[in-house]
């Protein structure tokens, strides 16, 4: 299947499909089964967004299931407690999902991309209008031998810029290169969505001015090889998968609807966001929502997208997969 830009821009109609094909899913689940407690886990950041309005509606006891969720700074802090099995489901990167697996032995199963891409190019002046324009440029950014790096080299490379082309300055952290930004106009960043529209908010001389996702799309769509940016997704422990299919598949209802709702109207979402310490104020919660791509992809769909973006994660630095591609039962397809 050739993932065209088109599908990705279009998510409410991916939400619909996702919900679609749930509910065939969930015909012969019977209304009758007993409920469960499902424990989540998530970070801090764009990948829980498509899970607020879940959250919202749980506390409110309205979901099919009672769910007990916890969010962190850090992925560290819920991959001990997910390999223990003190967490059943749990939101983190896509390359983090993969070396979860390695690290537990296929212990965990992916069933939804959650988050496509997130980065996107941010400057004052200059003329950037594509990856291509980057020639002969500074790009300043965080995560040196990660995958913002990964993703950005990758793209280069599609776009024939060889080695010197582009020069990559690092960054610590995403303030360092918003600072770099504040002082040069004429500098370029790389940024991660929800900071992108805090960092413009705070300097109105910035302005994004590329789409990661965009470029990948595009080239993607020349090369159609069937792969995807995917920035977050959801697994669950095999056990519990094995041991309550009905309520994992309740779930992956309960998160599509929530990831379409906060698609459809991020205002309720921009203010559960700031509730939930993901952002800072609902104005930027507000206009960076519908710059994160939230969606629910699954099956067959989900397994072309995120085995294609761990395939390139892998070829340029093994450690960010855990050393190898997860085997096909990593992916769930019902």
């Amino acid at each position: 299947m050739v993932w065209t830009k088109k599908f990705y821009l279009k998510k409410a109609a991916a939400m619909g499909l996702c919900l679609l094909a749930l509910a065939c899913t969930l015909a012969g689940c019977g209304s009758g089964r007993e409920a469960v407690t499902v424990r989540v886990g998530s970070l801090k950041g764009p990948t829980s967004l498509g899970l607020l309005n879940l959250m919202d509606k749980s506390s409110k006891g309205e979901t099919a299931d009672a769910y007990e969720f916890q969010m962190a700074t850090g992925a560290d802090e819920l991959l001990p407690l997910m390999a223990k099995g003190d967490l059943d489901i749990l939101l983190v990167p896509a390359n983090v999902a993969a070396a979860l697996y390695q690290k537990t032995d296929g212990g965990v199963t992916a069933i939804d991309i959650n988050t496509l891409g997130v980065l996107y190019m941010v400057t004052g002046t200059a003329e950037i209008n594509g990856i291509s324009d980057l020639k002969g440029k500074t790009v300043y950014l965080t995560g040196k031998g990660t995958t913002p790096e990964a993703s950005l080299r990758y793209l280069l490379d599609a776009n024939g810029l060889q080695e010197g082309d582009v020069t990559l300055e690092f960054r610590s952290e995403a303030t360092e290169v918003a600072a770099v930004l504040a002082e040069n106009p004429d500098a370029i960043g790389l940024l991660p969505q929800p900071f992108v529209t805090a960092a413009c908010m705070q300097n109105e001389n910035l302005k994004a001015v590329v789409d990661i996702n965009e470029e990948w799309m595009r080239v993607q769509g020349g090369a159609g090889d069937g792969s995807g940016m995917v920035t977050g997704v959801t697994v669950v422990r095999r056990e519990f998968l094995e041991e309550n299919p009905d309520a994992v598949a309740a779930f992956l209802e309960e998160h599509a609807a929530s990831a379409e709702a906060i698609n459809k109207d991020p205002a309720p979402g921009a203010a559960l966001a700031v509730k939930e310490g993901i952002v800072a104020k609902e104005p930027i919660a507000l206009t960076a929502i519908p710059q994160c791509n939230i969606v629910c992809i699954t099956g067959q769909e989900m397994k072309e997208a995120l085995s294609g973006y761990l395939e390139i994660l892998n070829d340029f630095n093994a450690e960010l997969t855990g050393g190898a591609l997860p085997g096909d039962d990593f992916y769930y397809i019902r």
